[in-house]
């Protein structure tokens, strides 16, 4: 397989490992907004210790912020399970994960340290699956493998369950829609215990103990599609399913690919529905990695630059003036906006409209949507 990616890695000390955590568990904080608080307060810390003032000033009388004693239980829990909590820019993190839109902090990660490895692609589809799609997808599965790509699927009955069996021998990766000890669908537990004795390994932003719900199958498939070199799909379209959805539901730097099917066939209408979209058809491997011929980078970044010990320690947030927050939220609606109109429309300092914006988001006044838009909650 490829080796790890080679430059500068972070390492989060016990403290700072367990700040991570205690800033993405509290209240109304999402990947987006935890970048944010971070690059504005230096650490994350800072960030906790700022919160109950920033969702004040937001309108929220009182916030609750992740106890230091749930965090610890957690670290704990994951290391009785034998897992770990992975963050952002260290070296068994996702390396193609880093590039997509606001990269989940932490990951519960079980397993071997094979998330690594840059070569990998996403192989996901219809529950209810014919034969010969199930068969299918084990063909490409281990023709990839072959190739050196570890397959990556969300553990599904179908098509996804065909996908990890069938690249088992080469390396596979299965992602939870909820925590990493909860297994669903529960019948896969043979194979849950095969993706380990190969090797292999399973991965989620949830926290333990969480219970998928239908709202958490997307950002599973959010980081499928972003640990993902590419991705090939023949799921019908689905609110749940942003795989088969248009490719802007996508992250929009993966290739994505799909295996047409009969018209006549309901099961096959996310595929063919993908290839009006633009999607790339495909009926083979070699068809995938002519597809991703000069794609596959051998070194990748890390975009957010979270190296804590490096960065200066900033000057205390400013409480914005009372014209610029009511300019600010005269401009927010229910209909999404885009954030950097919003801040041309307003036409005050940026940093200011950026702290507004982290109050009303913390005090639960604030909803981003997908490409760099918000929209106020009435």
């Amino acid at each position: 397989m490829s080796g790890p990616v080679d430059h500068k890695m972070l390492r989060l000390s016990d403290t700072q490992r367990l700040a991570w955590l205690r800033l993405i568990r509290s209240e109304n904080i999402g990947p987006a907004t935890f970048f944010d608080l971070v690059n504005h307060t230096g650490s994350a810390e800072r960030a906790l210790e700022m919160l109950p003032e920033l969702s004040k000033r937001g309108g929220k009388k009182s916030y609750r912020l992740c106890p230091v004693e749930d965090a610890e239980a957690e670290l704990a829990a994951h290391g009785k399970r034998g897992a770990r909590l992975v963050a952002l820019g260290e070296a068994d993190y996702p390396p193609h994960l880093r590039h997509i839109d606001s990269p989940p902090p932490l990951l519960s990660v079980k397993g071997s340290p094979i998330l690594a490895h840059t070569k990998m692609l996403g192989i996901v589809g219809a529950r209810n699956a014919s034969l010969s799609g199930r068969k299918l997808a084990g063909m490409f599965a281990r023709d990839l493998g072959a190739e050196d790509f570890v397959v990556i699927s969300g553990l599904a009955r179908g098509i996804d369950a065909a996908a990890h069996d069938a690249a088992l021998p080469t390396g596979t990766v299965a992602v939870f829609a909820g925590g990493i000890d909860v297994l669903y669908p529960p019948e896969h537990n043979r194979l849950l215990a095969a993706i380990f004795d190969a090797g292999g390994a399973v991965i989620s932003e949830m926290p333990l103990g969480w219970k998928p719900r239908g709202r958490d199958f997307p950002r599973r498939n959010r980081l499928i599609s972003g640990c993902s070199s590419g991705s090939s799909s023949s799921k019908r379209p689905s609110r749940r399913a942003p795989c088969t959805q248009p490719a802007t539901h996508w992250n929009r730097d993966r290739e994505i690919f799909a295996v047409p099917g009969s018209p006549l066939d309901p099961r096959s209408e996310g595929a063919n529905g993908l290839i009006r979209q633009g999607a790339m058809l495909v009926t083979s491997a070699r068809d995938v990695l002519e597809g991703l011929s000069g794609r596959i980078e051998p070194v990748l970044p890390v975009q957010q630059r979270l190296l804590e010990e490096d960065r200066p320690r900033p000057s205390a947030l400013s409480d914005p003036d009372d014209q610029l927050r009511q300019r600010v939220m005269s401009a927010l609606g229910p209909t999404p906006i885009d954030l950097d109109e919003l801040i041309r429309f307003v036409d005050g300092d940026t940093r200011s409209i950026h702290v507004i914006l982290l109050e009303l988001e913390l005090a639960g006044r604030l909803e981003r949507h997908r490409g760099n838009k918000i929209s106020a909650l009435m």
